[in-house]
């Protein structure tokens, strides 16, 4: 809405021993994921082998209501999903879990990530028969493990086959009718988690806040490249893909992830924290007050103004009920789309020398737009610290980085011009270096967007967002 980031998708799945309401733990699970995808939502549930799902566009709010989840009804074994989508575009049929039904049974798919290799797996089943309903990767995963079925006496076998055919980013949670499948890529972009329920059932989340929605006890974090097994023999664990360090994207701690939520065993909010702290080390800068733009930006100002010494305040207040669906009709409505959402407070603000955190500035719009109602409510310096380094790359694994030429970053070659760009009187960036020390973790990190240095290779034949056009034509 405003030219941000976009979030990642989240994805949710629950085994337990004897029929339950499991609909429900999956609603509960999927609001406390849903910043990580506003654009649709759905849930699947497995009932002795017969699978009923639902989903749809929007919020889960707006998806499911009460007679929708009794409609569900119990179940042993449950996945759901909320989306933004990287790959894929808003095609209904790109909505997930995606559900197939074969000639072995029956398979539910969710998926977190973005695939690299999507357009050469789609063409070879494309040249071989297959019809495709959607446009996303994930439907290209579904049917690379439907055709390992068709060959593998298991579905973990075929799971396993998979692996070895996809590359890029996938954090995923497969159902079938007596299983669940937890499988995550070697590199272990996207988090992914397991934990316990109270009645001796297990459920994968992509971040332990969701197990926190359902009472459920945190174990560990799924492993790079490992494929877990749930069912009646508990959790099993096929470690074939392992080997390589984790390389989880930097941006959710940065980001993405929620402030309450353990990934890597590295408190999110910890993290940006310390983002907050180096920034003030590294960019020291005369002010009387230090704000945060809501909400990521907020711990980050908490950290710098407990290392610089410069008050923290209250800054902007949000409005928390405009939704996704906020609509802009005409041009200068969009124009004043932020003021709708944020507001200044002025009496923190005018008169006042300012430091501004956020975590990002991505085509530098948003950034200019909220330096000015800072302006207009009085403040007297803005200057303007990001708890990130500057994007200059496209992301190829989940992110909804831009490409370079809509990146502000890489229109202007000082950080000054930047700066005079939004209108700031002054600019800075966290550094690489300060990045990799946000979390206290034994994993390395995916910086790619900043640097340009992939853990893996990136794509040289598709633009960043091209994927559709491509297959269109």
């Amino acid at each position: 809405m405003f030219g941000n980031l976009h979030e990642e998708c989240g994805v949710f799945g629950i085994w337990v021993p004897q029929k339950d309401n499991i609909a429900t733990s999956c609603y509960y699970a999927l609001q406390a994921l849903q910043h990580r995808g506003q654009e649709s939502a759905g849930i699947a549930i497995c009932d002795e082998g017969v699978f009923r799902q639902r989903k749809g566009d929007g919020l889960i709010s707006e998806i499911f209501d009460k007679r929708s989840l009794e409609e569900l009804g119990l179940g042993n074994i449950a996945v759901g999903h909320v989306r933004y989508s990287t790959t894929g575009g808003k095609n209904p049929n790109n909505i997930q879990p995606l559900v197939v039904h074969h000639i072995k049974g029956n398979l539910a798919l969710a998926h977190n990530g973005n695939l690299t290799n999507t357009y050469e797996l789609r063409k070879t089943f494309e040249e071989n028969g297959a019809i495709f309903h959607g446009t996303s990767d994930t439907e290209v995963i579904t049917y690379t493990i439907v055709k390992n079925r068709l060959l593998q006496p298991s579905i973990e076998e075929a799971v396993e086959a998979t692996m070895y055919e996809l590359k890029g980013a996938y954090s995923c949670i497969a159902m079938s009718p007596t299983k669940m499948i937890v499988f995550r890529d070697p590199h272990g972009f996207r988090p992914l988690c397991l934990g316990k329920t109270q009645n001796g059932g297990f459920v994968v989340a992509s971040e332990s806040c969701a197990l926190d929605s359902i009472g459920a006890t945190f174990l560990r974090d799924v492993r790079a490249g490992e494929i877990l097994v749930i069912g009646k023999n508990g959790v099993q664990s096929i470690q074939t893909h392992c080997g390589n360090k984790p390389h989880i994207c930097v941006f959710e701690y940065i980001y993405f992830a929620r402030p309450d939520s353990v990934i890597e065993g590295e408190c999110v909010h910890k993290a940006r924290l310390r983002a907050g702290e180096f920034l003030a080390k590294e960019s020291p800068v005369q002010a009387d007050v230090v704000i945060g733009v809501p909400d990521s930006g907020i711990d980050a100002a908490i950290g710098f103004s407990r290392e610089s010494g410069i008050p923290y305040t209250l800054g902007f207040i949000k409005n928390k009920y405009i939704g996704r669906s906020f609509i802009s009709p005409n041009q200068s409505q969009r124009e004043n789309a932020v003021r709708i959402k944020l507001n200044v407070l002025k009496e923190n603000i005018c008169g006042k020398r300012v430091v501004m955190i956020d975590d990002s500035i991505v085509r530098g719009t948003t950034s200019a737009r909220i330096v000015s109602l800072l302006r207009e409510a009085g403040a007297k310096e803005v200057h303007f610290r990001v708890s990130s380094p500057p994007f200059k790359n496209a992301c190829y694994f989940g992110t909804d980085v831009d490409s370079q030429e809509n990146l502000i970053a890489c229109k202007y070659e000082k950080i000054e011009d930047i700066a005079k760009a939004i209108g700031a009187d002054s600019l800075a960036y966290l550094s690489i270096d300060a990045a990799h020390k946000l979390a206290k973790t034994d994993c390395d990190f995916c910086d790619g967007c900043f640097t340009g240095n992939y853990p893996i290779p990136a794509p040289t034949q598709v633009y960043k967002n091209k994927f559709e056009e491509k297959i269109s034509k």
